[in-house]
């Protein structure tokens, strides 16, 4: 029996559930990136890193909702928060105290961030980071480096269908880890130019650090040519108690964050220095307009703040040491075996290559990833492109056996280097 017969043996309700929600949803769908052939498996509940489908399967899950849920599903800490906030009531077209808290909390975090806002998604963060950046230097043009991603809105998503040629023109894409082709790419047109942003660790890319000396470089670049440094820590804020910027010693113009910061649910934040913030102040003539219904959820920002509290620098450590026991015990297999295969990764975080492949985009209408369903199989839940997130509530037990399970499944996939 292949992977994929065995897959939709063990899945008939997921796969009747696809079905049904196909009727409804173009691809059966609502988000492009949990999507895989032939369908997801649908997920009735979880708790700590275990999730349970609808047929009853139980995954231990190394993603977290892409990285989202650092304490796991439906952690004490976490629920009891949210069961508080929603008995005093879920939204208000008015601000509390709640949405204070958190964004005290952001700020002692990042020095970098003396004001923030708070909106509902990564994509909003990133859209309202360059709008402040070309608002505030009166400049139009931005840059953004290859294997990107910073959401789904038009700028962030020059050159694909559907976005207009003039905003094509906007963006510049510039090589990772390259200070002279940086150089090169931007020559000529620096007075127009309003912000470059950067994953400092990204996701889509595979994972891919970069380098504190590349990070110094952008630094000094920007302050040269009078644009902003944006950085998109929607991922990688994770990283450590201070995000990467805490890590790479590196102090941005701009910070956009997600994920973590709303514990499982809808909420994210763009914030910077106060003098580019201080564009939104509507106190102000002029002031730039920033609404949405749920910016600042009160549900939300609890979430984010229990979830925040309980990420001590301990906590931190804790899944530091994982994430190096995972990759160690991973690429020691690797090699052992003889394997075209390696495992790349910063903390907590984790990318997997079957194979000689640079690539690590989001699955699409291809071949389900035979990584992936293999790994399923095994019980272990990670990204369809072999991305991984570790929680706190994973064992070392739990890392060695994923471990094991990747050498199993890659082993069988993965031919042997030459």
């Amino acid at each position: 029996m292949s992977r994929m017969d065995e897959y939709r043996a063990r899945t008939p309700r997921s796969a009747a559930l696809f079905e049904r929600a196909s009727r409804s949803l173009p691809g059966g769908s609502t988000r492009t990136t949990v999507f895989f052939p032939p369908y997801a498996p649908y997920i009735a509940s979880g708790e700590g890193i275990r999730m349970r489908d609808v047929d009853g399967n139980v995954y231990r899950d190394f993603l977290g909702n892409y990285t989202s849920l650092i304490l796991g599903h439906a952690h004490p800490a976490v629920v009891a928060a949210v069961e508080e906030q929603v008995r005093l009531g879920s939204a208000f077209a008015a601000p509390t105290v709640v949405e204070i808290e958190l964004a005290e909390e952001i700020r002692r975090r990042l020095p970098s961030v003396d004001l923030l806002r708070f909106t509902n998604s990564g994509t909003e963060a990133t859209m309202f980071a360059l709008r402040a950046a070309r608002a505030f230097t009166g400049r139009p043009l931005m840059a953004r480096f290859e294997r990107f991603y910073h959401g789904t809105h038009d700028i962030a998503m020059a050159g694909t269908p559907g976005v207009p040629a003039a905003i094509d023109d906007l963006m510049v894409t510039l090589p990772w880890g390259d200070a002279e082709g940086v150089e090169r790419a931007l020559r000529g047109r620096e007075g127009e130019r309003a912000a470059i942003i950067i994953e400092p660790v990204q996701g889509s890319g595979g994972i891919r650090a970069a380098e504190p000396d590349f990070l110094a470089f952008l630094r000094s670049y920007c302050d040269r040519v009078g644009a902003l440094l944006i950085f998109d820590e929607i991922i990688a804020f994770r990283i450590g108690p201070n995000g990467a910027q805490g890590v790479f010693g590196v102090r941005p113009d701009l910070t956009t964050l997600g994920k973590i910061i709303g514990g499982g649910y809808a909420l994210a934040a763009f914030g910077g220095r106060a003098d580019v913030m201080g564009i939104f102040d509507a106190r102000r003539r002029g002031a730039l307009t920033h609404g949405g219904t749920f910016n600042g959820s009160p549900v939300a920002a609890a979430a984010g703040l229990a979830t925040l509290r309980e990420m001590t620098p301990d906590r931190y450590a804790w899944l530091d040491a994982l994430g190096d026991r995972l990759r160690s015990r991973v690429a020691d297999g690797f090699r052992a075996a003889g394997l075209e295969a390696r495992i790349e990764g910063v903390a907590s975080l984790f990318q997997v290559f079957a194979g000689a492949s640079e690539s690590a985009v989001a699955t699409g209408h291809d071949a389900a990833s035979e990584l992936f369903l293999g790994l399923l199989l095994e019980g272990f839940y990670l990204a369809p492109r072999g991305m991984g997130a570790i929680a706190v509530p994973a064992t070392e037990s739990d890392i060695d056996e994923l471990a094991d399970a990747i050498l199993r499944v890659v082993g069988s996939l993965a031919p042997v280097a030459a």
